[in-house]
C-alpha cells in the first residue's frame, strides 16, 4: 500500500514526457511547449467556407463557388500533416483515446477564439454498427467531448445514424466517393434544432460532411457548420476567378 502510495505520488510530481518528443510536457498536456508551437495549424488564408487554403486571402475557392455545400462554412484546426496526421492514425486504428483528448482540446481552444456563435448541438459523424463493433469507439465523439466541455456545448450522438456500411472513403477514387456515402446517414431528433455543428476527424472531398449536412438541412436544421481537426489539402487551390483554362 505505501509503496502504491509513493509510485502515484512520484508519478504526479513528476511532469509528463511528450507524446511526440519525450520532453517535458507542459503542465496538465500531452505536448512540449516545442511541438505544440511546431504542429501544421491552418495559419494561412482559406476558403470562407470549406477552409481549403487559397493564394488570396478572404477567397473562397473554385469548387464552392461553382457548387455551394450544404453547410455554412469549416472551422479546420491542421492541416492533415505529420504529425497531427501520425495522431489521428494512432487514435484510430491503435486505439490511443489519449490523443483524442489531446487533439480536441487544441481544436476547443482555437475554435473558441473563432466562433461569433455557437451552435445549439454538436453532432459527430457517425459509424456504422459494423464499423464502431470493430474500433470499439467513434473518434469523431472522442473529438468532440473536450470541445463540447470546454465551449458548454451539448453532444448529441444518439440522435444520428450510419444506417448502412459504407467503404473507407480514403481507399476509394474521388469520383466514387459521392455516390459511396449517398443516403448513408439519418438524423431523428425530436425537438426543433436550429443548428448544428458536425465535428470529424480529416476531411478531404468533403463528400461526408456535405451528405451528413445535407440530412441534417432536410430533416430542419437551418444552420450547420464543420468543424474538423484536420484537413487534407495538397496544395493550395486557386480562387475560381484567378485560375487559369
Amino acid at each position: 500500500m505505501v509503496n502504491e502510495w509513493l509510485s502515484n505520488m512520484h508519478y504526479k510530481l513528476l511532469p509528463a514526457a511528450c507524446v511526440l518528443c519525450g520532453a517535458n510536457a507542459e503542465p496538465g498536456g500531452q505536448l512540449c511547449f516545442a511541438c505544440l508551437t511546431d504542429l501544421p495549424f491552418i495559419s494561412t488564408s482559406a476558403c470562407t467556407i470549406c477552409a481549403m487554403p487559397l493564394v488570396h486571402q478572404g477567397s473562397v475557392c473554385g469548387n464552392c463557388l461553382k457548387q455551394e455545400p450544404f453547410y455554412s462554412k469549416c472551422r479546420a484546426t491542421f492541416h492533415y500533416s505529420e504529425p497531427v496526421a501520425h495522431l489521428i492514425q494512432a487514435l484510430k486504428f491503435h486505439r490511443k483515446l489519449a490523443y483524442a483528448a489531446l487533439l480536441g482540446g487544441v481544436m476547443a481552444d482555437a475554435l473558441e477564439d473563432q466562433l461569433e456563435q455557437r451552435p445549439q448541438l454538436i453532432v459527430p459523424v457517425p459509424l456504422s454498427r459494423m464499423r464502431l463493433r470493430e474500433r470499439g469507439f467513434n473518434q469523431a465523439l472522442e473529438l468532440a467531448r473536450p470541445i463540447a466541455r470546454k465551449l458548454a456545448i451539448p453532444i448529441d450522438f444518439k440522435h444520428s445514424h450510419r444506417n448502412r456500411p459504407t467503404s473507407v472513403q480514403s481507399l476509394l477514387p474521388a469520383d466514387e466517393r459521392r455516390r459511396n456515402v449517398r443516403g448513408a446517414f439519418e438524423f431523428d431528433h425530436p425537438g426543433r434544432i436550429k443548428s448544428v455543428a458536425i465535428v470529424d476527424d480529416v476531411m478531404t472531398t468533403t463528400h461526408t460532411v456535405n451528405e451528413f449536412a445535407r440530412m441534417l438541412v432536410a430533416a430542419g436544421v437551418d444552420d450547420v457548420q464543420v468543424w474538423v481537426c484536420a484537413r487534407a489539402a495538397p496544395a493550395p487551390v486557386m480562387p475560381l476567378n484567378q485560375a487559369g483554362t
